[in-house]
């Protein structure tokens, strides 16, 4: 008698113990839209720096474009981050070379 006033009883509910399932990276990237915001923002602002020689834009889409990288998740999108970081790059380079005097700040 005493022994069955000290039986251990487990505290866990077993019908509420479910297994962990990760989250797929298409419901985190939904989740986050913010590098693809920031992928549409390099983009515009390197054409505005290649095509209106605009200095300020350029170094934009430089910075759009890493933090873009630096907040992407997958691995999926290693192109397209690429190809901005490289679009932005040259903008900065051909604005360079066709006004080679540094930016002049606003009056």
């Amino acid at each position: 008698m005493v022994e069955d006033v000290f039986k251990w009883v487990s505290p866990k509910r077993q019908q509420r113990i479910f297994r962990f399932v990760a989250p797929t990276t298409a419901s985190q990237q939904a989740a986050d839209p913010l590098p693809d915001y920031l992928n549409l923002l390099t983009m515009a602002f390197s054409m505005c720096g290649l095509l209106m020689k605009i200095k300020w834009c350029a170094w934009a889409a430089i910075f759009c474009s890493m933090t873009s990288y630096a907040n992407s998740r997958s691995t999926e999108d290693a192109r397209q981050v690429l190809s901005s970081l490289m679009l932005s790059i040259s903008a900065v380079v051909m604005t360079y070379l066709q006004n080679p005097t540094p930016m002049s700040l606003p009056k």
